[in-house]
């Protein structure tokens, strides 16, 4: 495959993954690192030869493999996936289980790299940009130490529980407001709970 059809298959990859994702430039943006002008040159066409560390980037973000993302046509590969069962054919993604003492110390690494150095729980549904955070002390009111909560990791413009870290406290809390204290940091939107309560 030459370069000029694999960053076509990569730009058509990305648009298809934003749209069907729910996702939107601006979160690929904030999530992988990448600069706004990088996805836009690339969705734009003006670039032809895409740096491996991009695109590796890129795929991590959404949770699919790194060699695909050029050369296959995710659209066409998922309506042939979700079209052989009644009930759809999605492969659960792996989630890394996080403890929540080494979690901020984890917030600027990748998903591909976690997934390597921590246990894997799976998430069934579509989602990208996926940790597990495995409680060790209760948030009030809410959690116990020993639930694990799936949390869509980065800024959210959207509605839903956002998993917060005060650096003041040391400890993580949950809101439904977008924090604006500066000693408070994002760590995703809460997308499910697993009660296990403490171990």
């Amino acid at each position: 495959m030459h370069k000029k059809e694999k960053t076509e298959k990569l730009k058509s990859n990305i648009k298809y993954l934003i749209k069907s994702r729910g996702e939107t430039r601006l979160s690929l943006c904030n999530a992988s690192g990448l600069t706004r002008t990088t996805i836009y040159n690339i969705l734009e066409g003006r670039v032809v030869n895409v740096q491996q560390s991009t695109i590796r980037k890129i795929s991590d973000f959404f949770g699919v493999s790194y060699k695909e993302i050029e050369t296959v046509d995710f659209e066409e590969k998922e309506i042939i996936e979700s079209s052989a069962t009644p009930d759809g054919n999605m492969n659960p993604a792996a989630v890394p289980v996080i403890r929540e003492r080494f979690l901020i110390q984890s917030l600027d690494k990748r998903i591909g790299e976690l997934a390597i150095s921590h246990p894997l729980t799976y998430y069934f549904g579509t989602a990208c940009n996926l940790i597990g955070v495995l409680l060790e002390n209760d948030i009030c009111g809410v959690n116990e130490a020993g639930d694990l909560l799936i949390v869509k990791k980065g800024l959210s413009n959207g509605d839903g529980d956002k998993l917060v870290y005060d650096t003041i406290t040391k400890k993580l809390a949950i809101t439904t407001n977008d924090p604006d204290k500066d000693s408070i940091t994002t760590i995703g939107v809460v997308i499910e709970e697993r009660f296990y309560g403490k171990q």
